[in-house]
């Protein structure tokens, strides 16, 4: 097994509600599962191939929810990365060379019978994890925006988070708001103030670090 690690900001938008039950060993709200994430790679890298500065995305749907399967995904990567880095970025987001079960990288690529054939793109992101504020976008595949989650009264930013003390994705996570749109690629998606979070990765094939 290669030995990788990756440090990388992520930004997903899925079509659950805020908060997102699936974070909770709960069923989906509207019964399937469809989401986008960017990973902005801070430092990383494959065996003796370097990762940082790399970016990576993926496209994911299911009709019910992720364990039950039968679910397609279409990872995309940063047209920077050279051909052994994209070699690389293919491999850890397909769930090769981890621990069963370590990564969500495994776990959504196990769900996923149906992968399409991975893309190359320019990927250009600016968000904020703090701020629950920003947009990225993959280009010929997707645009995704989110803010923050308006209060059900004043209309005022509603700060919430979600931790994971045993997640396989992240830590601790900020929750926002997001609205995503397929411009592109194998899967056709479009969320409108849905659920979206923001974490710090800190991820290597046995798992999430620093734990």
């Amino acid at each position: 097994m290669t030995e990788w690690t990756i440090e990388a900001e992520e930004l997903a938008n899925c079509n659950c509600n805020f908060g997102c039950p699936c974070q909770f060993s709960v069923l989906p709200n509207h019964g399937n599962c469809e989401a986008v994430v960017v990973y902005d790679i801070k430092t990383g890298h494959y065996g003796d191939t370097k990762l940082d500065g790399l970016r990576a995305a993926g496209v994911y749907y299911w009709p019910g929810p992720i364990h039950e399967g039968n679910g397609q995904m279409q990872i995309i990567i940063d047209e920077k990365a050279d051909t052994d880095q994209r070699a690389a970025l293919e491999a850890i987001i397909k769930g090769e060379d981890t621990d069963e079960m370590a990564t969500m990288w495994f776990v959504f690529s196990a769900m996923c019978p149906t992968k399409h054939e991975t893309l190359y793109a320019p990927i250009e992101v600016d968000w904020s994890r703090e701020e629950r504020l920003g947009h990225a976008k993959v280009g010929g595949v997707f645009d995704v925006s989110v803010a923050p989650i308006p209060n059900i009264v004043s209309g005022d930013p509603h700060r919430a988070s979600i931790l994971l003390p045993n997640g396989f994705e992240f830590r601790q996570a900020e929750v926002a708001s997001g609205s995503a749109k397929t411009t592109g690629g194998a899967i056709s998606l479009t969320f409108d103030a849905t659920h979206a979070h923001l974490a710090q990765l800190n991820l290597s094939g046995h798992g999430v670090l620093g734990a």
